[in-house]
């Protein structure tokens, strides 16, 4: 099964797919759709689409997981909400099924702690994918998390 994990955001979103069964998970791809600043919200919205589309064409998972949004009081709170929107609603178009998880369930997840700060998602990402170095940018690598989150959630409920 091929899980589509995905870090929403305005500027950079983050994206990790992996290849699994139940009992081997291997990292296919991962890294960041980087919107231009220089665009309108409405054009980087487009943006995050596009290449969305590109990696559900490419890839074709099974499932997608996505973070969350957590709120926090900052200006750019409605911008990632928004954001988030048009990677669910890529992912219903493709019809492809949605699993959505707060940022303290994947650190849990993958770490073994809700408190987990960055670093420690990072290594454990490494360890979980049996990668040589951590994945970059940060963004690329908590997708990474959120989609094995997908992972141990659907080894559970089988």
């Amino acid at each position: 099964m091929i899980i589509l994990g995905i870090d929403p955001g305005l500027a950079r979103v983050g994206y990790g797919l992996i290849d699994c069964n139940m009992t081997q998970k291997k990292m296919l791809d991962c890294g960041i759709i980087k919107t231009s600043q220089d665009h309108n919200d409405g054009e980087r919205m487009v943006e995050i689409t596009r290449d969305l589309r590109y990696l559900i064409n490419k890839w074709k998972p099974q499932i997608a997981s996505v973070e969350k949004f957590f709120f926090y009081r900052s200006s750019t709170t409605i911008k990632v909400v928004q954001a988030r929107g048009v990677v669910i609603m890529t992912l219903a178009r493709f019809r492809v099924p949605i699993l959505e998880f707060p940022p303290m369930q994947i650190k849990l997840a993958v770490t073994g702690s809700g408190k987990a700060n960055k670093d420690e998602v990072s290594m454990a990402v490494i360890r979980e994918l049996d990668l040589s170095k951590p994945p970059r940018p940060d963004d690329a690598s908590d997708a990474l998390a959120i989609a094995l989150t997908a992972y141990y959630q659907q080894r559970i409920v089988k």
